[in-house]
């Protein structure tokens, strides 16, 4: 069983404002960070710190040698990540002191992954397997097709929204996860949810699984203060896809994920926030 992730890695640049800018506006920051981030980045990280094996699919640019180190770090295994002549992704993130936050995202390196590079990384993965994508790559569908081809479950975030690449992964997606914003706008595209398993998270609201073949499953938020809201959807989805792959039911996988999330949040960042799997176990254990 292992979690292959074909995933961004960015560079985030986060800055802490009074209040997110509005059109025209210049703010002074009240503090700035640099880390790792990239929904992809986030989601391995989630995946390894739940206890799955990862893979991650990836590439970054040169001068960004810190940005491996610190995902080996967390376990990731990065075999599969190449170096490329193209700037390493990166983020600008305004966070406000509601939590609340605005992101401009440059891609870099994580549009330049090909098919073929895709092809090599899932060469040896098998039906025990998972792969995970979202928006932030290139070669997304292809991957997705050659996953479904080999059993695996394909677990797709469609975030950020696109829907062309919504519509060229789904036909090979095990498992669509999207925010409430992003249901809404496939089902305004397509006329209604695909009759495939979904997941809507709902933010503070919960989240809700929506099967084709059985009884709709809604998980509630853990209540917590948050801090910073950055990366948990993708903390999440990482999380889910790491509880799936190591066997749990889908209502143990939701609470997990739920768990880590509401932990991530009220702590500053985004993968640097992700708990542990013994943190999620002490706070399991008291909620």
């Amino acid at each position: 069983m292992a979690v292959y992730n074909l995933g961004s890695i960015n560079i985030d640049h986060v800055y802490r404002v009074p209040h997110l800018p509005a059109p025209g506006e210049t703010l002074s920051a009240l503090d700035y960070a640099q880390g790792l981030g990239g929904k992809g980045a986030n989601q391995s990280v989630a995946a390894a710190r739940a206890g799955a094996m990862c893979h991650h699919i990836g590439a970054i640019g040169p001068n960004s040698d810190w940005v491996l180190a610190e995902m080996q770090a967390y376990g990731i295994d990065l075999r599969y990540v190449s170096v490329l002549p193209v700037a390493t992704g990166h983020a600008i993130i305004n966070v406000d002191p509601q939590a609340e936050n605005n992101i401009v995202i440059f891609p870099g390196a994580n549009r330049a992954l090909t098919a073929d590079m895709a092809t090599a990384a899932l060469a040896g993965a098998g039906p025990a397997d998972s792969l995970l994508l979202q928006n932030e790559t290139s070669a997304q569908a292809e991957a997705a097709a050659i996953a479904a081809a080999r059993g695996m479950r394909v677990v797709y975030s469609a975030a950020p929204f696109d829907i062309g690449a919504v519509r060229a992964v789904l036909p090979h997606v095990s498992l669509l996860v999207m925010n409430e914003v992003e249901a809404e706008q496939l089902r305004a595209a397509q006329g209604a949810l695909p009759q495939i398993d979904c997941i809507i998270t709902k933010g503070a609201q919960g989240a809700e699984w929506i099967s084709a073949v059985s009884e709709p499953l809604f998980m509630p938020a853990f209540k917590v203060m948050p801090v910073d809201t950055t990366g948990a959807g993708d903390t999440f989805i990482g999380t889910l896809a790491a509880a799936l792959d190591l066997g749990l039911p889908r209502e143990a996988a939701m609470r997990r994920a739920s768990a880590t999330s509401a932990l991530q949040v009220t702590r500053l960042g985004a993968a640097q926030a992700i708990p542990t799997a013994a943190e999620v176990e002490a706070f399991l254990s008291t909620h």
